[in-house]
């Protein structure tokens, strides 16, 4: 545990209790890894649906469904949340709800379309829910000159979770492969795998990470309207978080072209690049590498610069990124822009991360974070969405899709200018 620096902590969190909150983003990297981008998506696409003209938007409007739920739970359960003290109860419940729905999609092959669809709605939208519960911990446990720091630990030790069940995956691949059976026969044990490695390894977070913030309402469960009432105030309030609600669009203009990177990054590969499976989990696997080091990297770099400023350079190697995927015709190129990705994926979603705890007030984070993974949600919707129309409208142009999704990095940086992260601070304060 000497691995977490105690001056980084806040009065009475010990090392271990870091380490319990990292050891999520360890167990549920595996989900976004796996499912969402190495193997089921390019399944989906490929395998369940057959290839089908529509088989990307279908994929697409699945993901966007599951977000569009997320969006309308989430902050009300933020807010209850807070409000009883009940973070981890969330989170229980959540993760349940993701482990089952994938390990439902064990049982999908061929020509499975409502399954899939089902069994994808249901576990993104679980998945989604507790990414912003466990977020919510931060401030508890981080001091506010280290939230980038601690946050980067976080999504830096998720990423290895990511490799671990990959890596597991890819050998049942190979295994499979070897004595020539397709996707139908491997894809299936993979989810299976990774709904078992998620389950696994999330339990530490339970046995060791504390419920410290205890709300008002603590105690008997009050009804529903409480939470909404709640978060309708919030919006009311906006004057006096106004670079919080700033901070809401530009996460949401730049999640959305990750969203993109996350959801279609497989699908890109086998149709426009022409990988082959295992070359593709290969890729991914790179990716992971290079978010992880991006990811401990900027949560340190992110203390020193300044949470907007870490966040301007990631944004723009997000936007070359995309112009050497787009533009590019070489696999060799292709490796390039995949390594950039990973990088600043880990960095740029650690830096949000720390943006939204440094902009909380203290008593109502998980109500913030709720308007956060609302926002995160709501690019989860617009940017694959977007992607998957203009390849439908265009016959299948990939490479077009990609370009046209630069666009949300851009108007993330020029909604960021107006972002006065003092400002914000005073306001929570």
């Amino acid at each position: 545990m000497a691995f977490f620096d105690r001056s980084s902590l806040n009065d009475g969190v010990r090392p271990r209790e870091v380490f319990g909150w990292a050891m999520y983003d360890f167990a549920n990297s595996g989900y976004t890894t796996v499912v969402l981008t190495a193997v089921f998506s390019a399944y989906f696409v490929g395998g369940v649906a057959g290839g089908a003209p529509w088989a990307t938007f279908a994929w697409t409007a699945a993901l966007s469904l599951s977000c569009l739920l997320v969006m309308v739970a989430a902050p009300a359960l933020g807010a209850w949340a807070d409000a009883h003290g009940a973070k981890k109860r969330v989170l229980a419940a959540a993760t349940i709800g993701c482990v089952a729905a994938t390990a439902a999609l064990a049982w999908v092959g061929p020509g499975d379309i409502a399954l899939a669809v089902i069994a994808i709605v249901i576990s993104n939208f679980f998945f989604s829910l507790a990414e912003g519960v466990v977020a919510a911990f931060l401030p508890e446990l981080a001091r506010p000159h280290a939230l980038g720091k601690v946050s980067g630990w976080g999504w830096s030790f998720g990423y290895f979770g990511g490799m671990l069940t990959l890596g597991l995956g890819l050998a049942v691949v190979l295994s499979a492969q070897a004595r020539g059976q397709g996707a139908a026969q491997f894809v299936p044990l993979t989810m299976a795998i990774t709904a078992g490695v998620y389950a696994l390894a999330c339990l530490p977070t339970f046995l060791l990470l504390r419920e410290r913030a205890i709300g008002p309402g603590a105690g008997p469960v009050g009804p529903a309207e409480d939470s909404l009432q709640r978060l309708r105030r919030t919006w009311r309030e906006s004057a006096r978080f106004a670079d919080f609600r700033r901070m809401l669009w530009c996460g949401c203009l730049y999640q959305a072209g990750i969203a993109v990177v996350i959801a279609l990054a497989a699908v890109y590969a086998e149709q426009a690049m022409g990988f082959t499976q295992v070359q593709t989990m290969i890729l991914i696997f790179l990716v992971n590498i290079a978010a992880a080091v991006g990811a401990f990297g900027f949560g340190y770099a992110q203390d020193r610069l300044g949470h907007r400023r870490a966040l301007v350079f990631t944004l723009l190697g997000w936007i070359l990124m995309v112009a050497l995927a787009a533009l590019g015709t070489s696999v060799a190129l292709f490796w390039v822009a995949a390594t950039i990705a990973g990088l600043c994926m880990g960095s740029s979603q650690s830096c949000g991360r720390a943006m939204v705890a440094a902009m909380a007030p203290a008593q109502r984070t998980a109500e913030f974070f709720g308007l956060w993974t609302l926002a995160v949600r709501l690019a989860a919707i617009v940017g694959p969405l977007t992607y998957g129309a203009v390849t439908w409208a265009t016959g299948g142009n990939h490479r077009l899709a990609i370009g046209v999704t630069g666009l949300f990095f851009v108007a993330a940086l020029g909604v960021l200018r107006g972002i006065d992260l003092d400002r914000a601070r005073r306001a929570a304060a």
